[in-house]
């Protein structure tokens, strides 16, 4: 059993290695293994591509039967883009199949039982736990038809993510800032309001010293069209795409121009504000299982009343700012009672250079 999960903790490795880049299909690590040595191991690049079985299976060619099998997800049995995992499995005389995790998407299950009726042993369950967190925007939007939200922020010790002159370059350590761009690398999607757009002009790009960057889809919250042409977001050499979430306020000639540039461009009806539930269906029918909201506070506080938050990254930096117009990094009215408080489950606490980065589940 303690090898078995060696080989899966291996597939696990190999599947975390394509985070970003699969979606929407799920991030799967592939180990093929015979007389206890490693006969060839792959994971699912992109949409389109091989899945992790395949390839692997491919790559080990002849020598795979006899083989056993050890995925982060159960093998697919439906035709896709690519032809059934299973199928392939049975085809190259796998003798065992290990999944740590079952396949949610209704469209792909059923590969245990169309292994098991071929005669190959299944297992599911090991190192389920790391499976399905690996995989959580998946899960949670073939569940949900939206993305997983991810609230970041980063802020003092005594909580304000600026100055009152809004000076906020840099709070954390260059070491966070380093984590902030690996958690970027993992998303679809990084969303900002008009007021951080204007106040901070930023890129909202992924900066890692690595060969493979993922740049998530830009979105941003705009009712009015407030955020300038000029703005970096806006210019057509940027990486990836830029959505602007709006709404009729916005005028005609900046719609037309930030069009122009090859920006999208989405109105809803709203009361002054881009509601929050439409704009997350679209994402999701646009194909995102996930995104980063890296604020304003106003639009952090949006999120949380309206219940949209899966999971916080908190970013807490040894330094005090003081200031009752200092802004917070949840705005709004917050709750009226303790009771109401949102909070963290399956807390992980890190130091990062000198700061605290604290995650969880909402």
């Amino acid at each position: 059993m303690q090898e078995n999960e060696q080989f899966m903790r291996q597939a696990l490795v190999l599947a975390a290695g394509r985070a970003g880049f699969t979606s929407p299909n799920p991030t799967v690590g592939a180990v093929l293994v015979k007389n206890g040595r490693i006969l060839s191991q792959a994971a699912h690049h992109r949409a389109g591509a091989a899945h992790a079985e395949a390839a692997a299976l491919q790559l080990a060619g002849s020598a795979a039967r006899g083989g056993t099998l050890f995925v982060t997800l159960e093998p697919c049995n439906h035709h896709g883009r690519t032809p059934p995992c299973t199928e392939a499995i049975i085809a190259a005389g796998v003798t065992a199949v290990y999944y740590a995790v079952a396949d949610p998407n209704p469209a792909a299950g059923g590969g245990h039982g169309r292994l098991e009726a071929a005669g190959i042993k299944v297992e599911r369950g090991l190192c389920e736990a790391e499976a399905t967190v690996l995989n959580r925007f998946f899960f949670y939007a073939v569940e949900t038809k939206r993305p997983y939200i991810i609230a970041k922020f980063a802020a003092s010790l005594d909580g304000k993510i600026a100055t009152r002159t809004g000076d906020s370059q840099w709070i954390t350590s260059p070491q966070s800032r380093q984590r902030g761009h690996e958690l970027r690398q993992i998303v679809d999607g990084i969303l900002i309001g008009a007021e951080t757009a204007v106040a901070d002009n930023p890129r909202l790009t992924t900066r890692l010293n690595r060969d493979d960057i993922h740049h998530p889809i830009r979105v941003v919250l705009d009712s009015r069209g407030r955020v300038p042409l000029n703005a970096h977001l806006f210019q057509p050499t940027m990486p990836a795409q830029t959505i602007v979430a709006t709404t009729a306020a916005m005028p005609v000639t900046h719609r037309a121009a930030l069009e122009a540039r090859g920006v999208l461009v989405w109105e809803f009806e709203g009361d002054g504000r881009v509601p929050l539930s439409p704009l997350l269906d679209r994402l999701g029918r646009h194909g995102l299982m996930s995104v980063l909201v890296e604020g304003g506070g106003e639009v952090h506080a949006s999120f949380f009343a309206q219940k949209e938050v899966q999971e916080v990254w908190a970013f807490i930096a040894p330094l005090i700012i003081g200031g009752a117009d200092a802004p917070d990094p949840v705005g709004g009215q917050g709750v009226a009672a303790l009771a109401d408080a949102f909070r963290l489950q399956n807390l992980t606490v890190e130091l990062v250079g000198t700061d605290v980065l604290l995650c969880g589940v909402v």
